[in-house]
């Protein structure tokens, strides 16, 4: 289990806060110009729908030099805020922004959330909620939404359900989705979504778990949190937020390093908790909070051109390594796939992606393995697939492209046996 060592002056923050009920963290770094709106949001949600409960808004950073702290302890509510919503709170709201420690020598956003937990534990709150510091769709119902179902209904751990444009979250659609479903079961339809809830019983738990290593103090730490949280045997429903507006990246450009450190996570976890996923059979759906909403999300702009280039360019150079981590077939289909001079009429199915992805999780687990090199070797391949999702769906609606979205998780789980085949004769056990 990692060691945080909380610096003197978090403690003392934590000893003067003495406890609260509900608190909300946001993690950032250099998000001055973004977090205020995030902040006020936050505020005025706790204010409209949670005035009797003891509230406290946590900033962890990572040292920004804008002054992203500074916005957080001097954005005051709106003075007309009580007058509108008609609700006087029975607790002020006490706002911190402190720069969290690094964790054996790593920061990031896992470091920033391991900090939160810790001060969300140490105050014994009943319910923490986690928003980025880059919204700028946030509206104050998303702290009723994410808080509710834990203060009124039980449950633990709150994902988020977006309206997300087609090509948003290119990593969550053709990994952690599809292959949460597959391995346990669970219709998370956003499990490395950066807005969610948690309950105070598993936050404790969260503190417990020897599982939490270098990536996920990293962008691990969000499909470590839903994945512990399903294989703990915590209670988990999906809060519907809308459209989710932020600072999206291009997966040909900027997702690289997340990309591993997401996808080195869940691996890593399907190792830990394998007994679990291999008697897994299908899928149910995950209950649902809030009102169903109709929105149109932001357009993101991605290079398609350059998703097939990179992955052009990987056959050259990533041929050896696909070698160890690829079953000869696949190797084979991989590396006889057309490349068309239009990127439109470039594919690579689901079907294919699949059997790769499959025999990259048996790859990562044999002993001696380079996972780094590994994982460094299935992101072209994560980017032929996404390339191939946008040439199906380019004249599709965002409701057209998820249904294509939900039939791949489907095949996930119909292919799900050839995991389990490769999984077993890799640990030298019955195919039974």
């Amino acid at each position: 289990m990692p060691q945080t060592a909380l610096t003197p002056a978090i403690r003392d923050e934590i000893e003067r806060l003495g406890r609260a009920d509900i608190m909300v963290g946001i993690p950032s770094f250099k998000n001055a110009l973004t977090i205020g709106y995030v902040v006020r949001a936050a505020q005025a949600g706790l204010v409209q729908y949670f005035p009797d409960l003891h509230p406290v808004l946590v900033n962890s950073d990572a040292g920004s030099p804008d002054g992203t702290g500074r916005v957080v302890v001097e954005t005051e509510p709106p003075d007309y805020i009580e007058q509108i919503l008609l609700v006087r709170p029975t607790n002020r709201l006490d706002r911190v922004s402190l720069t969290y420690p690094e964790i054996d020598g790593v920061g990031g956003k896992g470091a920033a959330l391991r900090t939160i937990f810790e001060i969300a534990a140490a105050l014994e709150v009943q319910a923490l909620v986690v928003v980025d510091s880059d919204l700028r769709s946030i509206v104050p119902e998303w702290i009723e939404l994410l808080a509710g179902p834990i203060l009124k209904g039980g449950y633990d751990f709150v994902a988020p359900l977006y309206a997300r444009y087609k090509y948003d979250g290119t990593i969550t659609n053709n990994i952690s989705y599809p292959l949460t479903r597959a391995l346990y079961g669970a219709r998370i339809r956003q499990p490395i979504g950066g807005d969610f809830a948690v309950s105070g019983d598993l936050v404790a738990r969260y503190l417990e778990l020897d599982t939490f290593d270098d990536l996920s103090a990293r962008f691990g730490i969000d499909i470590w949190m839903t994945h512990s949280a399903i294989n703990e045997g915590f209670a988990i429903c999906q809060a519907r937020l809308g459209a989710k507006i932020h600072d999206a990246k291009d997966p040909a450009s900027d997702l690289g390093p997340m990309f591993r450190q997401v996808v080195g996570t869940l691996f890593k976890l399907a190792g830990h908790y394998e007994d679990r996923w291999l008697r897994v059979k299908g899928s149910h759906p995950i209950p649902e909070y809030g009102f169903e909403r109709v929105v149109a999300p932001e357009e993101i702009a991605v290079n398609h051109a350059k998703l097939v280039d990179n992955f052009e360019h990987a056959r050259l150079t990533q041929a050896e390594v696909w070698s160890e981590m690829l079953t000869p077939e696949q190797l084979d289909r991989v590396m006889s796939l057309d490349i068309p001079s239009e990127p439109a009429d470039f594919h690579l199915s689901p079907e294919l992606w699949i059997r790769c992805l499959y025999d990259t999780l048996v790859a990562y687990h044999r002993e001696g393995v380079d996972r780094e090199r590994l994982l460094a070797g299935l992101t072209p391949l994560y980017f032929g697939r996404t390339a191939g999702f946008i040439s199906d769906t380019l004249e599709m609606t965002n409701d057209q492209a998820e249904r294509v979205i939900d039939d791949q998780a489907r095949q996930f789980e119909e292919l799900k046996p050839y995991l389990v085949t490769r999984w077993r004769q890799m640990r030298g056990t019955s195919v039974a």
